[in-house]
């Protein structure tokens, strides 16, 4: 009885693996501290950018009228 207990476990712990790498997890990737604050001030400097080129264009746009 133990002998095939053994092996019948042994099969069900494999084939709890094998099924468990086929579903990934739906977890979002651990971005660190650093990378998040790095991000937040590329994003920064981006928005900065697209506002500063935005008001640039609506006074060439007034110079004109």
């Amino acid at each position: 009885m133990n002998r095939k207990k053994k092996i019948k476990t042994t099969l069900l712990a494999k084939k709890k693996k094998a099924n468990a790498k086929l579903h990934k997890s739906n977890k979002p990737k651990y971005v660190s501290k650093a990378e998040r604050a790095r991000l937040a001030a590329e994003s920064e400097t981006t928005d900065n950018t697209i506002e500063n080129s935005a008001v640039q264009e609506g006074e060439a746009s007034e110079g004109k009228a």
